[in-house]
């Protein structure tokens, strides 16, 4: 069923009857010529454009839980380009190409909104650096703009601009981003994929790799082998003990990142907002809840959830440039599983073994590089080469001493 206006009416006159399954629940094959592990955001928009783009047929995606229990139901939803780097800013940009006509492209809302971002600057230093990354951006073809204390006090009147701490001197804008909703995002890329031929297998936990002779062969599961011609593998927090049962050391810490929501209310942040002398960002959710966040829990962690002094830390972030949101009342929280690269920035590869494919390390930037990490892994899966904007995203840079240290993410563990 292609969703439309038209189906909408024809569904509320017969009493919403007609709807069918948004995908299948088919068992696995015993073989696939591409198997994608990892049923989130990465890896359903990877086999959605390896059907879509390369005209791939006999592709399954497998995921351990339930299509949204992992990172891409569990993230502040902001969308974004704003980065400085050439491996990185080419990529973002793709990215948030690829998310102004995603809803077109998989026939789903996935409530895109372009209500832009402003990075607060609260010296002349982080004016100058934000300059910097302001010509970067423009240079690969994205938009930005240098605010002033008055044109940003005419966006947001409500900031704390005469902090003794951290004055609020201005701002840089990116008007094209914005946030998605994250949980819609999964279910549209799962429903276009399956439109397509995708066997999209849930509630199946990879138990081991076939290898033999340093060629990968298949997967073993809980429901059973699997042969695959190639085995692409896009785990996020999971990567390290998912890689692990292959043999690989990688170059990867796995962290919790909390995200908060208050109780509904009505308009104030009228786009994605982030705190410059700390580690603070926020917006406003289409229910009127304030969703934000801050720094990753301070430990290595496999669980979905974090401790209260993170909480602290993030509410004080808030309360140090918008001293209003202490009259909001807490609603939940929740915790994804963080794949820390080393250098803060992706890995879109081939591994040393053959036919095994990576793609992971994604720090703090894996929602907004849903769209074009699945498109540059699929290019990577059907052609065996990286794509254009993914050069650089090489696992093989730690050895090589060619890091992308990414500002806003660490070049080592202790500044995630």
């Amino acid at each position: 069923m292609r969703y439309s206006l038209w189906s909408l009416i024809n569904q509320a006159l017969t009493g919403n009857r007609n709807w069918t399954p948004v995908w299948r629940e088919p068992e696995p094959k015993s073989h696939y010529d591409i198997v994608i592990v990892g049923g989130g955001g990465h890896g359903l928009a990877t086999a959605f454009y390896l059907a879509s783009r390369y005209g791939k047929k006999n592709i399954a995606v497998l995921e351990k839980g339930w299509i949204g229990s992992g990172n891409i139901g569990r993230n502040t939803t902001i969308v974004r380009s704003n980065y400085l780097l050439d491996g990185n800013e080419p990529f973002y940009e793709q990215s948030l190409q690829l998310w102004e006509g995603l809803e077109q492209d998989i026939n789903y809302n996935a409530m895109m909104s372009q209500r832009g971002i402003i990075n607060l600057y609260h010296s002349d230093a982080q004016r100058d650096s934000y300059v910097r990354r302001g010509n970067a951006m423009r240079l690969h073809g994205a938009d930005a703009e240098l605010l002033n204390q008055d044109q940003l006090r005419r966006l947001c009147p409500f900031l704390d601009y005469e902090n003794a701490r951290f004055p609020i001197m201005g701002g840089l804008l990116q008007k094209r981003a914005g946030t998605a909703r994250h949980d819609a995002v999964a279910w549209g890329y799962a429903r276009a994929a399956d439109q397509r031929g995708v066997d999209i297998i849930q509630n199946c936990d990879v138990t081991d790799f076939l290898i033999k002779d340093g060629v990968c062969s298949g997967i073993e599961t809980s429901k059973g082998t699997i042969r695959a011609g190639k085995t692409g593998v896009a785990v996020a927090g999971s990567t390290s003990r998912v890689m692990a049962k292959a043999g690989l050391r990688l170059p990867i810490e796995s962290h919790v990142l909390q995200a908060f929501v208050t109780e509904g209310l009505k308009p104030v942040i009228p786009g994605v907002i982030t705190f410059g002398a700390g580690h603070f960002y926020i917006s406003q959710s289409d229910k009127g809840g304030l969703v934000f966040g801050g720094d990753i829990d301070g430990y290595n962690s496999y669980a979905q959830r974090g401790n209260l002094p993170v909480f602290e830390d993030v509410c004080e972030g808030g309360m140090a440039i918008m001293p209003m949101i202490g009259r909001a009342r807490m609603l939940r929280n929740w915790g994804g599983i963080m794949d820390m690269s080393m250098d803060g920035s992706p890995i879109i590869d081939k591994t040393p073994i053959d036919q095994l494919y990576l793609n992971a390390g994604w720090c703090y930037g894996g929602f907004k590089a849903t769209p074009a990490s699945g498109l540059c892994f699929a290019h990577l899966l059907a052609l065996d080469e990286p794509h254009k904007v993914a050069t650089k995203l090489r696992l093989d840079r730690f050895r090589r001493g060619a890091m992308l240290d990414e500002r806003g993410a660490g070049a080592q563990p202790n500044l995630h």
